[in-house]
């Protein structure tokens, strides 16, 4: 099962991915077509299902190890859904930036692959990025601020090198709430002076949950294979929630925090972004490591892990239970309606195993 029926059928959302494209990218009296300058491959790809739809960290691999996709063509696939469904179409509006080198670091990777070096499962996989982390590149860091909108970073940060060292593209970086929401009380979910208002990709007019929503969006409506986000309270797992996706928000400590536009000294951490258990699993072991700019990553060294992926168990959930405070429920369904759509939640994910 895939992850997005996962979602209809447990009843956390109202309507597919798929049918809210067709409905927004309908074409109406009031727009003709052709005004919009869009190309034949980005009105191909919104209009009709993507060829890497759903497509994980290990089937990547598995395609590049085959030659039925090189890290280039997937790269440039991404590129294609970003411009047809992210900036056209819908206009989830989660990418604030794309990486101009990002074809180039792919070709590079390519040929590593073709040598016989393989860096590990990172290696040639497409990742957007927070645009409040640090990348001695092209591309801005401005935490979605226009006060800083041509800052470059002079040195990635400690998780960006890792991610180059692991060979991973660095596709470009997302919307967020501007300031990681720290800007106002009174902000708005995935808005910023920059890059605008990130959209939700099942309902574009409700709310997509900040401050890592760009990347939450992105990872759901696969404009990449998997994301980062950075949270102080809430802001990776409540945007993996609400868009139907997976996030991990580790303990502070184990990924450095160098690099990254600060809020809380205790708090702060980045973390992965993904459709599935699995992925987000491979990447945080790959990102994981003591950094000397970072003096809490000491206290993680002897206990992190390089491959967290041994410790998913497909059986975990078997006879859990859900409770339900019956308080909460007046005016909506009855507790038996809930009860029985928790059951078959419950049911659902004991089949789906890892594939969340």
């Amino acid at each position: 099962m895939k992850r997005r029926n996962f979602i209809k059928n447990s009843s956390f959302a109202s309507i597919t991915l798929a049918a809210f494209l067709f409905e927004s990218c309908d074409t109406n009296s009031s727009t003709d077509s052709t005004t919009r300058n869009e190309s034949a491959a980005e009105k191909k790809a919104a209009a009709t299902g993507f060829e890497l739809d759903e497509t994980t960290i290990g089937q990547l691999q598995q395609y590049m190890k085959e030659g039925k996709y090189t890290s280039k063509a997937i790269t440039q696939l991404y590129l294609d859904r970003i411009q047809a469904i992210d900036k056209n179409g819908p206009k989830l509006n989660s990418v604030i930036e794309v990486n101009p080198d990002a074809l180039i670091i792919a070709e590079g990777l390519d040929r590593e692959r073709a040598s016989g070096k393989v860096r590990g499962p990172l290696h040639g996989i497409p990742i957007l990025i927070k645009d409040n982390i640090d990348s001695a590149d092209k591309m801005s860091t401005s935490a979605g601020s226009i006060a800083l909108a041509d800052n470059k970073a002079a040195k990635d940060a400690f998780i960006v090198a890792k991610l180059r060292e692991a060979g991973a593209v660095l596709l470009g970086k997302t919307n967020l709430s501007e300031w990681a929401n720290f800007r106002s009380t009174r902000s708005s979910s995935g808005w910023s002076s920059r890059g605008g208002q990130t959209n939700n990709p099942y309902i574009l007019q409700r709310n997509p949950c900040g401050s890592s929503s760009g990347s939450g969006v992105a990872v759901s409506a696969n404009l990449c294979a998997i994301a980062i986000g950075t949270e102080t309270d809430g802001s990776i797992t409540c945007p993996a929630s609400i868009n139907g996706g997976v996030g991990i928000k580790p303990t502070v400590g184990l990924w450095s925090r160098s690099g990254i536009i600060p809020i809380s000294h205790t708090q702060d951490t980045a973390g992965p972004m993904t459709r599935t258990v699995t992925d987000a699993a491979i990447l945080l072991g790959a990102l994981a490591g003591v950094d000397p700019e970072d003096a809490v990553t000491k206290e993680s060294e002897g206990k992190m892990q390089p491959d967290y992926t041994r410790f998913l168990d497909a059986n975990a959930l078997q006879g859990k239970r859900i409770g339900v405070e019956k308080s909460f429920l007046k005016g909506h369904e009855s507790v038996d309606v809930l009860l029985q759509k928790a059951h078959r939640f419950l049911h659902t994910i004991s089949r789906y195993q890892l594939q969340l």
